[in-house]
């Protein structure tokens, strides 16, 4: 599955460097040329990186800020290109993970991306739901157990359908089989991060070492089977 980045920059010299050099790993870029919608996209859309041009977008220093403070990007790889006006230790403070300055040179900006792409295929793994349909168990922290379904799983978390009328909230325990040949137990203590009339989101608080190793290697799957599948649909679109 691709990895994508957004670019702010109204800059055309920057923006061919970075097409070009993402074009090569395979991160698909999106552009923005002004803080105003690059802001607007971090509040709705989670991305595995940024590039923000700090000095020569206006308001573009303010991006990362509102980047580390968005729920779904503040662990995002952000790279901050500088020129003059923000300091490498601005930019960091800020949240910048890695600090360029103007002008980018290619070779530069490939080293950096031997160490940026890794994080962020990692962060996009962190991130992305797996859609699944398992049944699965809560126990809240007064012994009361609910039911329910679980519709999408990532590293961090899941999100399940509830049966019956009750709420749940705080820190609860899951439980749930791992689908193998010989099914796999689950366990983890969970904290309720969001909850409506029909669905709710968990974020792991702590998985049980017995569930980590066997937990990992469903995910593994998952992602096998995701890209076996666009790989597939990709071949059959190319033979029309």
């Amino acid at each position: 599955m691709s990895l994508n980045c957004l670019l702010l920059t109204s800059d055309a010299t920057l923006l061919e460097v970075f097409r070009i050099a993402f074009s090569a790993v395979s991160v698909e870029l999106e552009m923005r040329s002004d803080a105003a919608s690059a802001i607007e996209l971090t509040t709705r859309r989670h991305l595995d990186g940024f590039v923000i041009d700090c000095d020569d977008v206006s308001r573009g220093a303010d991006v990362l800020t509102e980047i580390r403070s968005s729920r779904s990007n503040k662990a995002s790889v952000v790279v901050a290109i500088v020129n003059g006006t923000t300091s490498v230790s601005m930019a960091v403070d800020a949240g910048a993970n890695f600090v360029l300055g103007k002008p980018v040179h290619e070779g530069q900006l490939r080293s950096l991306l031997d160490t940026a792409v890794p994080r962020m295929a990692r962060e996009h793994r962190r991130y992305f739901r797996h859609k699944v349909d398992l049944p699965v168990e809560l126990l809240g922290h007064t012994g009361e157990s609910f039911a329910g379904k679980i519709i999408n799983v990532s590293e961090d978390g899941l999100a399940l359908t509830r049966f019956g009328p009750a709420a749940v909230e705080g820190v609860v325990s899951v439980q749930f089989a791992l689908p193998s040949a010989e099914p796999q137990p689950f366990q983890a203590k969970a904290e309720v991060v969001w909850n409506d009339a029909s669905a709710m989101g968990l974020r792991f608080l702590r998985i049980e070492p017995g569930s980590r190793s066997c937990f990992g290697a469903w995910l593994d799957s998952l992602e096998a089977q995701l890209q076996f599948r666009e790989s597939a649909q990709s071949t059959a679109g190319a033979s029309k």
